[in-house]
């Protein structure tokens, strides 16, 4: 009985062990790429929920503002990929 669970536990050290291999590795960032990852991610998240908010906003004022305020985080984005290394 304890030779069959002893057996158990290494066909699931192994099933790790294969889980961990086939898991991407991160490229580790540095402190500059991380906080530009961050800032791209928050512009993204930005631009998602004004453009979610454009797409039922009636008044033509309301929505003029939000198509201002997508083109002004679609700048912000581009000028980010024009610095990427």
């Amino acid at each position: 009985m304890a030779r069959g669970w002893e057996s158990k536990a290494v066909d699931d050290q192994i099933a790790d062990a294969d889980a961990r291999a086939s898991t991407p590795v991160r490229p580790v960032l540095t402190p500059a790429e991380h906080e530009r990852a961050q800032r791209r991610e928050t512009l993204q998240l930005n631009r998602a929920r004004t453009l979610q908010t454009l797409q039922v906003a009636c008044n033509r004022r309301h929505r003029a503002l939000l198509e201002e305020t997508i083109a002004a985080l679609d700048r912000e984005l581009a000028v980010l990929d024009e610095d990427r290394p």
